[in-house]
C-alpha cells in the first residue's frame, strides 16, 4: 500500500508540542519509510519546512534537514497538466485548490491512502482513500499504529534511499 503524508502528518512527526500525534506520525513514518511506499509533494515539502520554521519556531537548519530526509522518499512534482487536474478536482468536488493540489499528488503518486488532518476522513477519489489518523475512529484503528512503533535503532527517523 502506497500512502501519501499531506504536511500536517509531516510536521507533527518532527514537531515537540503534541506527544499523541507525534506518536502516531513516527508509526505512520516508520511503517511507510520502511516498505519506500512513502509519498510526498513538493507542496507538502515546501509547507512542512514553512511551518516548522515561522509556527514551531526550529532553525532552518533544522527544518531543512528534515525536509531533505523526506526527499529520499517518493516526491511527486507537479506539472501544468496536475495543476490543471487539481484544478478540476477543486471545482467537481469543492475542495479548496490547494487541498486538491494534495489529493492530486496523491493520485499521481499511485496512492492507496492519503494521511491528512485537513481532509474529510473517509472520502475516497477513486481508489484513494482519506484518513485522518489522528481520529479516534481512524479507518485504520490505533492498535495497527502501534504494532508498527520503531523500535530502538529504527531508521524509520533517519534519511534512506529509495529502492531502484
Amino acid at each position: 500500500m502506497k500512502a501519501f503524508f499531506d504536511s500536517n502528518v509531516a510536521i507533527y512527526a518532527f514537531a515537540e508540542d503534541d506527544d499523541r500525534r507525534k506518536s502516531i506520525a513516527m508509526d505512520l513514518l516508520a511503517r511507510h519509510g520502511d516498505d519506500f511506499d512513502l509519498v510526498v509533494s513538493t507542496q507538502v515539502l515546501l509547507e512542512t519546512y514553512n511551518v516548522l520554521v515561522r509556527k514551531k519556531g526550529l532553525l532552518p537548519a533544522k527544518a531543512l534537514a528534515y525536509v531533505r530526509m523526506l526527499t529520499t522518499y517518493d516526491v511527486v512534482t507537479p506539472s501544468a497538466a496536475a495543476a490543471l487536474a487539481a484544478l478540476t478536482l477543486a471545482a467537481e468536488h469543492g475542495l479548496p485548490p490547494y487541498d486538491a493540489c494534495i489529493v492530486q499528488a496523491a493520485l499521481e503518486g499511485g496512492c492507496d491512502r492519503l494521511y491528512s488532518e485537513d481532509l474529510q476522513a473517509g472520502r475516497r477519489f477513486g481508489k484513494l482513500l482519506v484518513v485522518n489518523p489522528f481520529d479516534t475512529a481512524a479507518h485504520e484503528p490505533a492498535p495497527a499504529y502501534a504494532a508498527a512503533a520503531p523500535q530502538a535503532g529504527s531508521r524509520a527517523a533517519s534519511p534512506r534511499r529509495r529502492k531502484a
